[in-house]
């Protein structure tokens, strides 16, 4: 039967019927299926083809139509990559009968089946899904069978249909899946009438996309939708700079800047009427001369009605000084220490504030103090430290988190107790919903959050949601280091609001050992360094190089430190760039080279143009909860094993992180990036015994005194700078002048006002809008 398909006229086809699925992934919708060959005009002479792709369902005995592309398997042999399909539907009345009295359409028997398609004509099937009203013109057809044949035929062809449509915008099968399973039935629709709304809703999709759709549907470039749509799109971009809302001005500028340039040009005073509208809307909220998403908004003023929560809810009974100094001794016995005397202080204020934080560089004793309030807690409250002593681990009241699995490891090491990550506290799901929250609440007595310069706004206010009105909370970090990768500058901010109590350790206790690298840091940190600072010594040194040399240089000290015995964990090379000559990448493959170079033994696999081999040192660039794996935790491949062992149906590889072990499938090997060298802002949180930290000239853009700091800090027991000395001192006197737009500081004067106000009705940062 030849096909009177105009889609199908226009590309290369095969018509097949479906064998058997080879390979499903529910989740991903991804199919490998073996397809008996009925058509095609493609040049193939077999009569059965592997066809592999997205797929929202295939069922066995069915026919469908793929549009595809060839590919050539080097064990598997010849193979179908699936762009666009659709279950093949006969276009003569008697093709159509038989399809729609077959098996896939419950209680439509051959006489129904010949009543609609009289009824409805040859395009019965497009005109239902258009419209299932159009059932109610079929005689005798009751109006429950009309529903489930309605919904039977979406759930077979309306998938198809759309990602056929969607194609002719050059939208793949990926972005058409997260289409549909938003708009379900009404995206074609939507996509002709409303594209820009888009925008709004499916996550990654451009305003430039949006645009195009608009313009081949004859929407024309001043419409109301397309200013909004631009609007949002500005706010979306803007949270890539951290920032949680825009001035009003600068977002007209920019959305200004964004549709500027096309036909029927738009005023400003009709950009400012949609904005307003958008407000009226709640899709945006404008307040003081501001602009937010209301994501960032609730965020903000959420976390701060938690901060408050917890805050108004008072410690019952205060130790007395004469107590606290007698369990201080006790402890210093135990632990065969001194406290100093700012370390002393935080251990009081943190005991007798509800919320407190601790900051101050390395060496200055974070992780002492933090132990002894600990210790401490434990001592007034009369809990015991061991887990063993509790019938449950959600009755054990300290809690230890921090916002990476290597800052929480580090955090388990120092002191001696168990600590998680913030999102596995929380229990997230990997999307978008956390297991705590105001209504089920953390149980505990003592929360320890390390690293809360990592910390952005969103995940704040998720983590002050989940904890309890008589919980204690001890808030630990560095305001000198980078902030949130995410948007927000919460503790800096917190610092600057002066909301809450806080101790700064300044004295630096690990300096009295000798460390360059603390002198180093705390030089850095207060612009006291100079060349001089630069000097070898016994745990530091700066290896002059040009930018041309600079990946040799880091090549051959890898190579020396391994003659050495060095183990290759405990070196880590940092950098501020991805794409260079001396960028992340390239020092990946050189060190790779060195280290784990090709060999007939050592197994690899290639994704794009890397190549992963057993040995491999390598991170994970995205958050996976079901596997307890986040962004930024190292490991190493330990496995990679071929299509057909070990049970997979593809290539797959194994990473061992710390005690468990992940699997990966070729597709998913865009989450993994070699480790040999890492971004410096991927390892904060984390602690090396070695690192190697190339600054160069070509990183001019980069070069930041917060960025450099926490570079150096990353150091544990040597740090080896090479480059270019010049650049690194310009560098450290560089402050990141880039502002990021908060208003978690205006909030916060809420919590200062309420303190001082014991008699007065609850406060909430919305009274104040």
């Amino acid at each position: 039967m030849a096909i009177e398909n105009r889609e199908t006229k226009e590309k290369k086809y095969i018509k097949g019927e479906l064998i058997h699925t080879i390979f499903l992934n529910r989740d991903e919708h991804f199919s490998i299926a073996k397809i008996k060959v009925l058509e095609t005009n493609e040049s193939l002479e077999e009569n059965e083809i592997v066809v592999k792709g997205y797929f929202s369902s295939l069922d066995e005995g069915e026919i469908y139509l793929f549009n595809g592309r060839f590919e050539h398997h080097k064990r598997f042999g010849k193979q179908y990559h699936v762009e666009h399909y659709q279950r093949y539907i006969p276009e003569t009345k008697d093709g159509l009968v038989s399809y729609l009295s077959s098996d896939l359409f419950y209680g439509i028997g051959k006489k129904t089946a010949q009543r609609i398609i009289h009824t409805l004509g040859e395009n019965a099937i497009a005109s239902i899904l258009q419209d299932k009203d159009v059932l109610h013109k079929v005689p005798g057809l009751k109006k429950e069978k009309a529903n489930r044949l309605y919904e039977d035929l979406k759930e077979h062809q309306g998938f198809e249909h759309i990602v056929i449509h969607l194609s002719n915008y050059g939208i793949g099968l990926k972005m058409a899946q997260k289409i549909y399973h938003f708009y379900k039935e009404e995206t074609i629709r939507i996509l002709q009438e409303e594209p820009y709304q888009y925008v709004f809703d499916i996550e990654g999709f451009g305003f430039q996309r949006a645009d195009e759709m608009a313009r081949i549907n004859g929407i024309p470039m001043n419409h109301p939708s397309r200013i909004r749509a631009a609007c949002i799109f500005v706010l979306q971009q803007s949270i890539q700079d951290g920032h949680v809302y825009l001035p009003i001005e600068t977002c007209l500028y920019r959305i200004d800047a964004l549709v500027h340039g096309q036909a029927n040009a738009i005023s400003p005073e009709a950009i400012t009427q949609e904005m307003l509208e958008l407000n009226k809307q709640k899709k945006v909220i404008m307040l003081d001369s501001c602009i937010y998403l209301p994501s960032l908004y609730y965020a903000e003023t959420g976390f701060c009605t938690h901060l408050n929560r917890v805050i108004e809810n008072k410690i019952e009974e205060q130790t007395t000084q004469a107590e606290l100094m007698k369990i201080i001794g006790e402890i210093e016995e135990e632990e065969s220490l001194s406290y100093g005397k700012e370390q002393f202080q935080a251990i009081e204020q943190a005991l007798s504030a509800k919320i407190m934080v601790l900051t101050g560089g390395p060496g200055t004793g974070k992780t002492t103090v933090i132990k002894g309030i600990i210790k401490a807690f434990a001592h007034i409250h009369d809990l015991s430290l061991d887990q063993k002593d509790y019938k449950d681990n959600t009755d054990y009241p300290f809690i230890l988190t921090a916002p990476t699995g290597r800052a929480a490891k580090r955090m388990t090491e120092s002191t001696g107790l168990p600590a998680v990550t913030i999102h596995r506290l929380l229990g997230w799901n990997g999307k978008e919903t956390f297991e705590k929250d105001e209504q089920n609440r953390l149980n505990g007595r003592l929360l320890v959050i390390d690293e809360f310069s990592m910390v952005d706004i969103w995940l704040a206010n998720q983590l002050f949601k989940a904890i309890p009105d008589d919980m204690q909370v001890l808030i630990v970090g560095d305001e000198d280091q980078l902030p949130s990768v995410g948007p927000g500058q919460v503790l800096a901010d917190l610092l600057a609001g002066n909301a809450l109590p806080s101790v700064k350790l300044s004295e630096v206790y690990r300096q009295k050992e000798g460390s360059k690298i603390i002198q180093l840091a705390h030089a850095i940190k207060n612009n006291t360094c100079e060349e001089s600072s630069l000097q070898k010594d016994h745990d530091f040194n700066f290896i002059s190089c040009t930018e041309q040399q600079v990946v040799e240089v880091i090549v051959r000290i890898v190579e020396k430190a391994q003659k050495k015995g060095v183990d290759i964990r405990d070196i880590q090379v940092l950098a501020p760039m991805y794409k260079s000559a001396a960028g992340i990448h390239r020092i990946n493959e050189e060190v790779q080279q060195l280290i784990n170079p090709k060999t007939n033994q050592k197994r690899q696999i290639k994704w794009k143009d890397v190549f992963f081999r057993t040995g491999d040192k390598v991170i994970q660039l995205v958050n996976q909860p079901d596997d307890n794996v986040f962004n930024g935790d190292i490991g190493e491949i330990v496995a990679i094993y071929q299509e057909g062992e070990n049970g997979n149906e593809e290539d797959q590889l194994v990473v061992a992180f710390d005690e468990k072990e992940v699997a990966y499938d070729k597709k998913d090997l865009g989450n993994l990036m070699h480790a040999f060298c890492t971004s410096i802002h991927k390892s904060q949180g984390s602690e090396f015994p070695i690192v190697l930290l190339p600054v160069v000239p070509g990183y001019r853009r980069m070069l930041k005194k917060n960025l450099l700091y926490t570079a150096v800090t990353r150091s544990k027991k040597s740090l080896i700078l090479c480059g270019n000395k010049a650049a690194f001192l310009r560098g450290i006197k560089e402050e990141d002048k880039e502002r990021r737009y908060t208003t978690l500081q205006k909030w916060l004067k809420v919590i200062n006002l309420h303190s001082d106000a014991e008699e007065e009705e609850e406060v909430s940062p919305y009274d104040f809008l």
